[in-house]
């Protein structure tokens, strides 16, 4: 698993957004107050590294991205990485959520994943059922992580999605490409598989604790409390 800083989007969040990361001489504009506090958090590896401390330390020890200057830590000035325990709860209640739409929506338009007669079951999976799973899931996580960066499981564990280089919220782009890497394999082919993969992968990232869809769009899920 890689602990290399990823690119940067190359998109700056508006000024207006509370969740943009400033410098810490920066003051935040008026009625935009930066939740994150002005002092960056000191480098985890004690002193060497840390501020007022050499040039090259990290985390880690030595240069972690392997240059020789000091690096910039993408997670200062952010809020704590979520507990994956807790984002992993937060999926499933989003799952739950999106899953009674789609059996409503489905069996409203008779269009089922089991067709069961008298004498036996049939188990099928659809095809138009599994394109509605998709469009919904995707619709749903897209919109509400672009606007917020929580989907209602989020929101109900205090948890938020983030920018890796900004903290700001993602942008329509980002929230989509998350959203199409975590459920169109989901819908069509894996299920609950590709979730627990893609998903689980944030329980063993590290430095940033991402999952697959994390990478893809370049975020990290961190706590509001």
């Amino acid at each position: 698993m890689s602990s290399e800083p990823p690119p940067g989007s190359g998109q700056q969040p508006p000024e207006d957004d509370p969740f943009r990361k400033r410098p810490p001489n920066e003051p935040p504009g008026e009625g935009t107050g930066s939740p994150y506090g002005s002092e960056p958090p000191p480098y985890a590896g004690g002193g060497q590294g840390g501020p007022g401390g050499p040039p090259g330390g990290g985390p880690y020890g030595g240069d972690p991205y392997g240059g020789g200057s000091y690096p910039t830590d993408p997670l200062a000035g952010m809020p704590p990485l979520a507990d994956s325990g807790k984002r992993t709860l937060a999926r499933i209640i989003d799952m739950i959520l999106v899953g009674v739409v789609v059996w409503l929506l489905t069996w409203g338009f008779d269009v089922n994943e089991y067709d069961v007669d008298s004498d036996r079951i049939e188990v099928g999976k659809s095809f138009w059922q599994s394109a509605v799973a998709a469009v919904l899931y995707i619709a749903y996580d897209t919109v509400m992580t672009a606007r917020t960066g929580q989907t209602l499981g989020k929101k109900l564990l205090r948890l938020r999605v983030a920018n890796l280089d900004n903290g700001a919220t993602p942008s329509v782009q980002n929230a989509l490409t998350r959203a199409a890497v975590l459920w169109i394999p989901f819908a069509f082919c894996c299920a609950c598989v590709w979730t627990a993969i893609s998903g689980g992968w944030s329980f063993f990232d590290r430095p940033y604790k991402q999952g697959l869809h994390d990478k893809a769009a370049k975020t990290v899920v961190v706590s509001t409390d």
